[in-house]
């Protein structure tokens, strides 16, 4: 049987790590082509659609919460104000490194405990299994999707295995 930190933790963390891979080919594309790296990082699918760096924003946002809201600590606070490619690095790195710090003991219990978050004014009341199968898991793997998807639709050498990563998380 797997344990909530097993759903939540490992998944979130390799996610974030393909999310820093993904990012670098899209770093190296531009540098390779000449390309103004705020045209990549300010780039959408769609003119209503988040920019890329916002999709990254979203995405260590949801996990850092996830891992704070289901081990029931503080969730660290990020300025959302990356305008390069090293500072979105950097802040996948210190979400990666927030998750490393929340072991399987911090998250006893928390399947069954309650977690409400409020999204545009409402509050939404979830279990905490439901928070993140329902919840987390869906937005984080939403935003590291569009992310990689702006970078392919602007010509960055991405395929699947990009996105799944490697066999393991590390």
């Amino acid at each position: 049987m797997l344990s909530i930190y097993d759903t939540t933790i490992p998944p979130l963390q390799r996610a974030l790590g393909n999310l820093a891979a993904i990012l670098k080919k899209g770093e190296e594309f531009a540098d390779a082509r000449k390309v103004e790296h705020h045209v990549l990082l300010n780039s959408r699918l769609f003119v209503d659609m988040y920019p890329l760096t916002r999709q990254i924003q979203i995405a260590t946002d949801m996990s850092k919460g996830a891992g704070a809201r289901l081990a029931g600590v503080e969730i660290p606070k990020y300025e959302d104000n990356e305008t390069s490619f090293a500072d979105l690095q950097a802040r996948i790195a210190k979400t990666i490194t927030f998750l490393n710090s929340i072991k399987p003991e911090h998250l006893a219990g928390a399947e069954s405990r309650e977690v409400t978050i409020t999204v545009r004014k409402v509050d939404l009341k979830f279990s905490g299994q439901d928070y993140l199968l329902k919840w987390v898991l869906p937005n984080v793997y939403f935003h590291v999707t569009t992310a990689y998807n702006i970078l392919r639709h602007n010509g960055v050498e991405l395929g699947k295995q990009d996105f799944l990563g490697s066999g393991n998380k590390d």
